[in-house]
């Protein structure tokens, strides 16, 4: 393996220069190829154009757009002359970025529009170190005269990669040199976190740090030359950036899609994917539109499809006890369940077959001919959605990971994965689990405090080593701070956060991500906030499926007009208790005090920018400020 990021992918160029880098979306919708060694040629062409305009090596610069194909070229470039990026989307606020660009110190900033600019040029008094633009849209006149105004230089892209062009037929081979100049622990990237407990931390990752991880992922996420991935995810952040590190190395293509569900799949229908890497709600939303689809078409339809899931997923269970696919916490028992488990695995599996002949193939088609595994990650993938997943034979990888580990920890091997975790942690980790009270390990099957240790491990916070001190201790163990179990075999079980747990008045200590999907596993809920932390009870915001609660008022002809009245309606207040009741109690394995007592209905349902992070992680923060008088009101006695 190389030891930087650009000399790798030249290898892979040299090696597979006919092969499709990316599949890049035209104005008139249909996609084009770019191959490795045009992408290569680019990307020194790119280089070369920084040089002419003056960047140096382990400049800081900007780089601020959503997924396109100029995206990889330009990072690529920079980083093939030792500058260091600090991405961000085009989603990112004002004050975002007024941060971020200052904070990090950023002369040049690479925008994909014109918004962009203006956006940033706004800030300008704040920004004094900005002195330069790369746009990769062509920019506006207002544009032009803004930037002449503030005496900033404003290039587009084409013009960057001429400059460049004329800067190696001058000094021949200079791209290259300063690219074998890279080391394995230069600094490659400072990507600052999302978000989701307050001020983002400027998260420093190296070369090694991406590299470090793609031997293993590579074995358990494999693709072929010429394989593709579908990638959906905003390309500045850590997950969706070391995925496509993976697609790449193994000289497989990139091709860019939206997370919308109608956009999704006819992309999947064109372009026929082997993987398909996301965040949950990705795979959610199309675990409820199947749902919801049969329910809608109900009659013998609906009737077939609830009787052949539930054979699939009672035959699944019993197929991972038997064959040693889900998790184990203690002495392997199998051959004492042998017995009891083999006959009816025996009788369920013709019906099982059945119903892939005569339901689930339908569903599998929707993957294309290619599919080879849709991979999670980002957020914990509901244990439902899992389940139904794996039991009608489409393959789902759940996998984990935090920006500060480059970002991946450990997935689930596409060739035989184990339910009920997230894989192993890859070989290059040492993993331990430790009581947070004491800091002790508490070894396997007993449930802590996640550390890691390894050459994934982040370089430290951009600028804050007080903050860096207190995640990574003296001898080099990062604290994630996620609540996790090892199995009898090291694989990873979360559990929850540190930071989410909810401590109660009677001292009872409630994670709430499990509660929050097994509510959210109704059809009528969407999204659930449990709530509590000093309280005597638990309580929950609810964000309800806004059609299943239109559909369920026409359905009962009650006198409603608008979404509005209905969310406000006693009716509904009613059917989403009994939904919470019927599913959080003694007989789902939750516990008296994890009952909630109290519940407030939300209209509007959560953002990204808002409520949720990039990845669509919920920022609990943002929560409790933004709806302070709803959970006031649910604790007020």
């Amino acid at each position: 393996m190389e030891t930087t990021l650009p000399r790798m992918f030249r290898k892979v160029a040299q090696n597979h220069s006919e092969v499709p880098f990316q599949m890049s979306r035209c104005a008139d919708g249909h996609f084009e190829p770019t191959t490795y060694k045009q992408a290569y040629e680019n990307i020194i062409d790119f280089a070369g154009g920084l040089l002419s305009i003056g960047v140096q090596r382990e400049d800081h610069i900007g780089l601020i757009s959503d997924n396109r194909r100029e995206w990889q070229i330009a990072d690529m470039g920079l980083l093939s002359i030792g500058a260091v990026d600090v991405p961000r989307g085009c989603d990112a606020s004002p004050g975002d970025l007024e941060y971020i660009l200052s904070f990090a110190e950023t002369k040049l900033v690479i925008v994909e529009n014109s918004s962009q600019v203006q956006k940033i040029l706004k800030l300008r008094g704040k920004l004094p170190l900005v002195s330069a633009f790369i746009i990769f849209e062509a920019p506006k006149d207002e544009d032009l005269a803004a930037c002449r105004d503030a005496g900033v230089a404003l290039y587009t892209f084409n013009e960057i990669i001429e400059k460049g062009k004329n800067f190696n037929a001058e000094q021949p081979g200079r791209v290259q040199e300063e690219m074998d100049k890279g080391a394995w622990d230069d600094l490659a990237t400072i990507i600052f976190t999302s978000g989701t407990t307050g001020t983002p931390k400027g998260v420093m990752l190296s070369h090694g740090n991406f590299i470090s991880q793609l031997e293993d992922i590579c074995e358990r996420i494999y693709l072929y030359p010429g394989d593709r991935g579908l990638l959906v995810l905003p390309v500045w952040h850590a997950f969706e950036r070391s995925v496509e590190y993976v697609v790449l190395s193994q000289a497989a293509t990139l091709c860019y899609s939206r997370p919308v569900g109608a956009v999704l799949l006819a992309d999947i229908k064109t372009l026929n994917p082997q993987i398909i890497p996301a965040v949950p709600r990705v795979f959610e939303a199309v675990y409820d539109g199947i749902f919801r689809k049969m329910r809608k078409t109900g009659g013998i339809t609906n009737v077939l499809f609830k009787f052949f899931t539930n054979i699939a997923l009672f035959h699944s269970k019993l197929d991972r006890v038997l064959f040693a696919k889900t998790s184990r916490f203690k002495m392997d028992l199998r051959l004492l369940q042998w017995p009891a488990y083999v006959i009816p695995w025996l009788v369920c599996y013709p019906l099982k077959l059945l119903g892939g002949v005569l339901v689930f193939r339908k569903i599998r088609a929707m993957f294309g001919n290619n599919f080879r595994a849709g991979v999670s990650g980002g957020g914990a993938l509901p244990p439902a959605v899992d389940k139904f997943f794996w039991a009608i034979g489409v393959k789902l990888v759940e996998g984990y990971g935090l920006t500060e580990m480059s970002p991946i920890v450990s997935v689930r091997p596409i060739r035989k994965p184990i339910f009920g975790n997230v894989g192993a942690p890859i070989r290059e980790l040492a993993s331990r689990v430790v009581d947070p009270a004491t800091g002790k390990d508490v070894g396997k099957c007993k449930k802590g405090v996640l550390q890691l240790k390894g050459p994934t491990v982040m370089k430290g916070y951009y600028r804050q080593p007080e903050l860096t001190a207190k995640v990574i201790d003296e001898n080099g163990w990062f604290n994630t701070g996620d609540i996790a179990i090892l199995t009898v075999n090291n694989e990873i079980c979360l559990r929850g956060r540190i930071k989410d747990t909810i401590v109660q008045t009677g001292g009872e200590n409630v994670e709430p991500l499990p509660i929050e999907m097994k509510m959210q596993e109704s059809q009528y809920i969407k999204t659930a906030v449990v709530l509590g932390q000093d309280q005597r009870y638990l309580a929950a915001l609810v964000v309800p499926e806004k059609a299943e609660i239109e559909q369920y008022c026409t359905d009962l002809a009650l006198p409603y007009k608008d979404y509005s009245e209905m969310v406000k309606s006693a009716e509904v207040q009613q059917l989403i208790e009994s939904e919470v009741a019927a599913r959080i109690n003694a007989k789902n394995g939750f516990k008296s005090y994890e009952k909630i007592n109290k519940i407030a209905l939300l209209e509007k349902e959560f953002e990204v920018g808002k409520e949720l992070s990039a990845k669509q992680e919920m920022a609990r923060y943002k929560v409790n400020e933004i709806y302070a008088r709803e959970i006031k009101n649910l604790f007020r006695n």
